[in-house]
């Protein structure tokens, strides 16, 4: 016998929602369509979300428990038209029609769980969420980053960066490959801003690890695993290179790309126009 829980606003008992319900011997129970019920509730074998009159609110709800880490099989029970609306995006395991029987709701919900149960089974094989390139490790589920075991406060652009080479470690990309790579295809700045970034990484990474990203002369940048196979020499050009008003210039440009304010497509500053002086009288 399975627990189920049943998320809806109606005030109408369970087997209103989903009739095939009061034909099983599951226990069931009904709570209001707010995920903030699950916080106290004890868990349960499956969770349905009523979907028949608010197509709207039961998309956001059933999006929003995804991004709780639920657990549990979501399943969405609709009318007939609403299964015209729904999408894979929603985030439910499956769909029910409020008019199934007792006999597909019962194998829907065996088939939601065994599909939950496999992944877990096969963990070993599963791709791993972390990245581990010498001293540094990278969560991609988390969004951090750390060095030997200090976190780092990094910027989405940052964070981004330096996965991209800590995947790579040894490869040497060009300034416009990270462009392309790390800012996308619509992104319209100079290749300054590469530069700008991986100076601000190498600051966060720490005096003793800043050579974890090398320059390669005339090239672009690498991940080094080990900072013994970056020679001193790999930040000169990195430094000389952001010297002066143009550093200025790409460094505002960078910011205004961090905050969204404009730095992807703003053109450089330019000379300031001389004016002629006024001919004598």
């Amino acid at each position: 016998m399975a627990q189920i829980l049943v998320l809806t606003n109606a005030l109408t008992p369970s087997t209103e929602v989903l009739p095939a319900l009061g034909l099983l011997p599951h226990s069931v129970r009904v709570l209001p369509a707010e995920a903030s019920v699950l916080v106290d509730e004890p868990t349960s074998d499956a969770v349905l979300v009523d979907g028949r009159r608010e197509l709207a609110a039961a998309r956001s709800l059933c999006r929003l428990l995804r991004t709780t880490g639920l657990s549990q099989p979501l399943l969405l029970v609709l009318t007939e038209g609403g299964m015209a609306a729904v999408a894979a995006d929603w985030g439910a395991d499956d769909v029910l029609l409020d008019t199934c029987g007792p006999a597909e709701l019962d194998a829907r919900l065996r088939l939601a769980a065994g599909r939950l149960r496999r992944p877990a089974e096969e963990g070993d094989g599963a791709a791993p969420t972390e990245i581990r390139a010498g001293d540094v490790v990278i969560d991609e589920a988390a969004y951090s980053a750390r060095v030997r075991g200090r976190q780092l406060d990094l910027t989405y652009k940052e964070f981004e960066l330096l996965k991209h080479l800590a995947q790579h470690p040894g490869r040497v990309f060009t300034r416009a490959q990270l462009l392309q790579e790390v800012w996308g295809y619509d992104y319209f700045g100079g290749t300054r801003t590469v530069d700008v970034h991986v100076r601000r990484l190498r600051a966060k990474l720490g005096a003793e690890h800043e050579n974890a990203i090398g320059t390669v002369r005339n090239v672009g940048y690498r991940f080094v695993s080990s900072g013994r196979e970056a020679g001193a020499e790999d930040g000169l050009e990195l430094d000389a290179a952001l010297t002066g008003p143009a550093a200025r210039d790409e460094e505002a440009t960078a910011r205004g790309d961090e905050d969204g304010a404009g730095g992807a497509g703003a053109p450089p500053a330019g000379p300031r126009p001389v004016r002629s002086p006024a001919p004598r009288r």
